[in-house]
């Protein structure tokens, strides 16, 4: 792997299928009563966060601390960047302090790569999603919920998603959860549809390896997995359809439409729903919905990805390390 995760396209298949393995033999801990490895002991994370998060900030806590890493949280809300301090500053003053990686989160696309690329820290750079850009380890996630309820638990290690159908449906022009996982699903093998309003399509989607459908019902019958997008109003500068009912009737996701789905398919988001407009709470608490899923194995997912880039390239805990450890 990579020095840095800054984007899912810089990912090989290789790559993403170690990750997964990896992921997978970092969920067993979380079945033990102590849910903790010593593998990140010693080391120092700052988690970086420009934007308001829930999910993905408390998701890389969690996985930062279950392998025992000293963690730091930095919110730039009440700190010296709302006082004008910029990126760099910010980077150098955590250079200081000896941090041995940095998860960060920003509003301006590209702000992780440039953080990465810099020589203003030296330190593993992780991008917890930046602007309309990439979310990597989200789309890792989704591909590893993916691969555990299509294929299963343990029939899918080592397995990529080849052959099975994705389509993604909603506000694709705002949503760095879309573009990541075009990226990663291709990579892995799976056919992925993107389902949206003409206004809500980005300029060059052409070039995206993925097909474009303004649709859903012809879609619906043909997917493995259905992905709904949270209709992204706080990045919005203009009217992009009609009205909320309007976009409802023509690309959410109600009890009528998951009937026409295959009977293994199933539907996911990664949140928060906005319930009623991209999704009913119907789907939303079906058994097919694997929301809650979702952010379970998104834990396991970055245990993986910090286990990978700070504590070695070994393809993944032994199941004789976690017993003695136990």
């Amino acid at each position: 792997m990579q020095r840095h995760l800054i984007s899912a396209a810089d990912l090989t298949r290789d790559d993403a299928v170690l990750i997964l393995d990896t992921a997978e033999e970092m969920a067993r801990v979380a079945d033990r009563p102590i849910k903790k490895l010593p593998t990140l002991r010693g080391r120092t994370i700052v988690n970086l966060f420009f934007e308001d998060s829930t999910r993905t900030r408390i998701s890389f806590e969690a996985a930062e601390k279950r392998l025992s890493a000293d963690v730091i949280n930095f919110s730039a809300k009440g700190s010296s960047v709302s006082k004008g301090e910029s990126l760099k500053d910010t980077a150098q003053t955590l250079e200081a302090m000896g941090v041995d990686a940095v998860v960060i989160r920003h509003g301006a696309s590209g702000a992780p790569y440039r953080l990465a690329t810099s020589d203003w820290i030296d330190a593993v750079v992780i991008n917890a999603g930046d602007g309309t850009h990439q979310h990597p380890t989200q789309a890792l996630l989704d591909a590893f919920t993916m691969r555990r309820r299509l294929i299963g638990r343990d029939a899918g290690i080592g397995q990529d998603l080849a052959g099975k159908r994705i389509t993604i449906v909603g506000d694709v022009l705002h949503s760095r959860v879309a573009r990541s996982n075009v990226d990663l699903l291709h990579t892995l093998g799976a056919e992925v549809t993107l389902v949206a309003p003409p206004t809500l399509v980005p300029v060059g989607i052409e070039t995206w390896p993925c097909e474009v459908s303004y649709d859903l019902d012809s879609t619906l019958p043909k997917s493995d997995a259905v992905m709904m997008l949270r209709v992204q109003r706080e990045r919005m500068n203009a009217a992009f359809f009609p009205t909320e009912r309007e976009y409802s009737r023509r690309y959410g996701l109600d009890g009528d439409r998951m009937a026409r789905m295959p009977e293994h398919a199933i539907v996911m988001h990664p949140g928060p729903m906005v319930r009623g407009m991209e999704i009913t709470a119907e789907v939303a608490d079906s058994e097919r919905c694997t929301v809650v899923e979702q952010v379970a194995n998104g834990v396991s997912i970055r245990m993986a990805v910090l286990y990978l880039l700070l504590g070695g390239n070994e393809p993944a805990v032994s199941h004789a390390r976690i017993t003695e450890e136990k």
